[in-house]
């Protein structure tokens, strides 16, 4: 869709058709994509970028206003006292940012496909969040968690290490296979719902809900705590698989006449 086609659109249908349109052009999930993501996060997004599409915004635009409500949330959680409105202040702007990161690819299939500059931005927003958040939560334990030993400092220390570690590797799978294997199908594999819901525990959403315990400092670090573990040991597995998929793009470049 040109940009002349895009505006026709956004003055002859209704929101509902905006929607409709949207959700007929939706991007296949993958097989394993966590269940908050494809079931909630991608269906509010869907709402979100609608109405961004009929208001005129690009997806740079919305791009932006997702970095608001996160980077506020992310300061709210380094500076503030924990405690039980904070956090569902903090996993509220957290949650409507994730849902508007969904709705600028979503815009920009809207409008006929991004452009190199708005990925590029979206995953610079997307790698400082993933790393900032983290931050913070070590910030707020230094600062007001009863904690035993500081020893348990290292939990966010090292979440924010799994999180860019986990970002990196699946930036970087997609650019080696569009570099080496451009031509290769698509999976065809259905998603599963099982594996879907059993990788909630890696899902960014439900890391975001569990700020909602943040008035329970020891309730909070406990679920945060199995989170990470949970993340470190996906991507310990997760990375024996992708050195594999690597190593076949080679095979193939190399068999390649």
């Amino acid at each position: 869709m040109t940009s002349t086609s895009a505006q026709i659109a956004r003055s002859t249908e209704s929101y509902v058709d905006t929607v409709r349109r949207l959700s007929s052009a939706q991007k296949t999930a993958s097989r394993g994509a966590p269940a908050y993501s494809v079931y909630v996060n991608r269906r509010v997004g869907r709402y979100l970028a609608a109405g961004a599409f009929r208001l005129g915004l690009t997806p740079n635009n919305v791009t932006a206003v997702s970095a608001g409500f996160t980077f506020c949330a992310i300061g709210l959680l380094a500076i503030g006292e924990p405690s039980w409105w904070l956090g569902l202040v903090v996993w509220l702007l957290l949650a409507i940012g994730y849902a508007f990161d969904s709705a600028d690819g979503q815009v920009a299939r809207l409008r006929g496909g991004g452009s190199p500059s708005g990925e590029w931005l979206d995953h610079v927003v997307d790698s400082i969040k993933i790393s900032t958040l983290h931050l913070a939560v070590l910030i707020t334990m230094f600062t007001h968690f009863p904690l035993s030993s500081s020893t348990w400092l290292l939990v966010p220390i090292g979440f924010a290490a799994v999180a860019a570690v986990s970002f990196f590797a699946m930036i970087l799978n997609d650019l080696l296979k569009a570099k080496h294997a451009p031509t290769a199908p698509l999976s065809t594999a259905p998603r599963s719902a099982l594996r879907s819901f059993l990788g909630l525990p890696t899902d960014y959403g439900i890391l975001c809900l569990s700020f909602v315990l943040l008035g329970a400092p020891l309730a909070f670090f406990g679920l945060y705590s199995l989170l990470f573990v949970a993340n470190a040991l996906y991507l310990a597995l997760a990375l024996g698989k992708w050195f594999r998929d690597m190593t076949a793009l080679g095979r193939v470049e190399v068999a390649r006449p």
